[in-house]
């Protein structure tokens, strides 16, 4: 299933979506500026300092790339909102995929709050390594900015991706260890009630996790935790 649009059940308003519209007007960033005023947000100077800073320190094996690869473990596998020229399934050594971020907005509201999908560290990921290519790099990469660093909860690093055609280097959006909604891993008992319980303007948490599950099977690539889940959380 794929996110459809639904009302706010706090706020009311027409679900946002998880559109390329919806980041190229930075609507996200309005909707949190009013409904949630207290949450502190990253600046739009900041995130286009941190896109400049990434690209200004790409690996030299990646200095020659038509683009930048970036790692995808969750959404951004089955909704990029950016050009993509390629995709390849790789692991990523030293980082987990686990729901380790509370949600209060977007798939969460205070009343009904939800989980999402971090990298945190140890163990490995298997994901997609998709690569945004050169035209227009700077400016693909602040919409991913936008979505994904705006309330500083996520980290972008430089990591090393095994990939289908060898060793390839990507930004990876890893945990901000300091965050205050970072929760670190929680029992299955808490993700299942929270996946089940988390919606917001961005949708439900429960659409979250069947579409990345979908997606990962569709890639030959089995989740067992995030099986296990899927299957508490319809059950």
């Amino acid at each position: 299933m794929r996110d459809s649009q639904a009302s706010d059940p706090q706020s009311g308003e027409q679900s946002l979506a998880m559109t390329r519209e919806v980041l190229e007007q930075d609507r996200l960033r309005r909707y949190f500026e009013r409904t949630y005023p207290e949450v502190p947000l990253t600046s739009p100077a900041a995130l286009d300092a941190s896109v400049r800073e990434m690209l200004a320190n790409v690996p030299e094996p990646a200095r020659d790339l038509d683009g930048v690869y970036l790692f995808a473990y969750g959404s951004l596998i089955w909704n990029p909102c950016v050009e993509v020229a390629e995709r390849h399934t790789c692991r990523l050594y030293g980082y987990h995929r686990d729901f380790c971020l509370k949600l209060e907005h977007g798939r969460g509201t205070p009343e009904s709050p939800g989980l999402m999908l971090a990298l945190a560290p140890g163990g490995s990921c298997r994901g997609v390594a998709l690569r945004v290519p050169a035209a227009n790099l700077e400016r693909e990469l602040t919409l991913v900015w936008r979505r994904e660093m705006l309330t500083g909860a996520y980290q972008p690093r430089w990591v090393r991706l095994s990939s289908d055609i060898g060793a390839l280097w990507g930004i990876a959006f890893v945990i901000n260890p300091a965050h205050d909604r970072y929760i670190g891993r929680q029992s299955d008992e808490t993700v299942i009630r929270l996946l089940r319980t988390g919606r917001g303007v961005l949708g439900s948490c429960r659409e979250y996790l069947d579409n990345t599950v979908s997606d990962l099977h569709a890639l030959g690539i089995r989740d067992h935790r995030l099986e296990r889940l899927q299957r508490a959380v319809h059950g």
